[in-house]
C-alpha cells in the first residue's frame, strides 16, 4: 500500500489523539509483518505490519473498535485509500481547505512526534531523584487517619441544621479530647457509614491526593494523636485524628519522582525554545481584537 495513505489516515485521527498510542493489545495473530493479508484494486496489497501500524496511530478507542471487527477496519482502509487517490487525482490537495489543513496536520503530527522523541530522551539520574526526595521529604508526607462525619441539611424532620451538626461534632470533640474513646464515638456519632465500618478509618492520606483543600490543610496540619477542629463541607462536619504520620518510602515515590523530574527539565526545554523563536509583530493590526478595537484602548 502506497504510503501517502499511511499519512492521510494517521492525519486524521493523531490529529485528535496527539502522539501514537501503544499497539493494541489483541492485534490478532502475531504473524510476519509483511505477510500479505489482502490484496484490493489493481493487486494492491496490504501486509499485516500495515494493518498493525494503523492501529497503533489511532486513539484507543478507535483501536478498541477496530479490534472488534478486524475485517470492517479493512474495508474502511481500502475505501479510505480509493477515496483519498480519487481526491488527489482530482487536486483536491492543492486546494482551500484541503490543501492548509493537510499542511497543519503535517506540522501537528511531526511537532508530536519531536516533542515526543525529547521526553522519551530525557533520562533522570537515580541519585538526582534520590535528592529530590531528600530535599523535599514534606511533599512526600502521609498521614494515617481516623475520622468522625456529622451530616447536615437533607428534608427529613430528623436531618440536623448546619448549627446543629456544628455544635454536636464540636460536642463530640471535646468528649474525646476529655478522654473518650474515638472508635467508641465513631460508631455512636459518625455518619461516614464507609470509614465508620472500620473503626473511622479514612485510610493513608498524602498531600498530592485529590482531596478538598479544607480537609488537606487539617490533616496536614496535625501531629500524631491530635485531633483536627471541625471541617466543615457541603453537606456536613468532619473531624480529624493523626494515627501515624511517616514520609512516603523512596521506593514508592520514586517513579512520580523520575516523572516530575522529566517534566521539569522537558518545560525547560520547551521554555528555550520559545526564547529561541524570535517572533516578531510586524502588523498589529491584524492582530487587534475583534471589532477593530485596539489593545489598552
Amino acid at each position: 500500500m502506497k504510503s501517502s495513505l499511511l499519512f492521510l489516515f494517521t492525519a486524521a485521527v493523531w490529529a485528535q489523539s496527539g502522539l501514537p498510542q501503544n499497539p493494541p493489545q489483541a492485534a490478532g495473530p502475531e504473524i510476519p509483518a509483511d505477510t500479505v493479508v489482502a490484496t484490493f484494486g489493481d493487486n494492491q496489497k496490504i501486509t499485516a505490519g500495515e494493518l498493525r501500524g494503523f492501529l497503533a496511530s489511532m486513539p484507543q478507542n478507535m483501536q478498541q473498535s477496530a479490534m472488534r471487527d478486524r475485517k470492517a477496519f479493512l474495508q474502511q482502509i481500502v475505501l479510505m485509500h480509493k477515496l483519498s487517490e480519487m481526491a488527489a487525482q482530482a487536486k483536491l490537495d492543492q486546494q482551500s481547505p484541503v490543501k492548509e489543513a493537510l499542511e497543519f496536520n503535517r506540522m501537528y503530527l511531526l511537532m508530536n512526534a519531536q516533542l515526543h522523541e525529547k521526553m522519551g530522551s530525557i533520562v533522570v539520574k537515580q541519585e538526582d531523584a534520590q535528592s529530590f526526595y531528600n530535599d523535599n521529604k514534606n511533599r512526600f508526607a502521609q498521614v494515617k487517619v481516623k475520622t468522625i462525619y456529622v451530616r447536615y441539611g437533607g428534608t427529613e424532620p430528623k436531618h440536623l441544621t448546619e448549627a446543629e451538626a456544628e455544635t454536636k461534632i464540636t460536642k463530640v470533640r471535646a468528649q474525646i479530647i476529655a478522654g473518650a474513646d474515638f472508635v467508641k464515638m465513631v460508631k455512636e456519632n459518625s455518619e461516614d457509614k464507609t470509614s465508620a465500618a472500620k473503626d473511622g478509618d479514612f485510610g493513608t492520606i498524602r498531600s498530592t491526593d485529590n482531596l478538598p483543600e479544607p480537609i488537606r490543610t487539617a490533616i496536614f496540619a496535625l501531629k500524631a494523636g491530635e485531633i483536627s477542629p471541625p471541617v466543615k463541607q457541603p453537606n456536613g462536619f468532619y473531624i480529624f485524628r493523626a494515627e501515624e504520620i511517616n514520609p512516603q518510602p523512596y521506593k514508592e515515590a520514586e517513579e512520580e519522582i523520575v516523572n516530575q523530574l522529566r517534566q521539569a527539565h522537558f518545560k525547560l526545554w520547551m521554555d528555550e525554545m520559545n526564547r529561541n523563536l524570535n517572533l516578531q509583530i510586524k502588523n498589529d493590526a491584524y492582530f487587534a481584537p475583534a471589532g477593530g478595537a485596539t489593545s489598552g484602548r
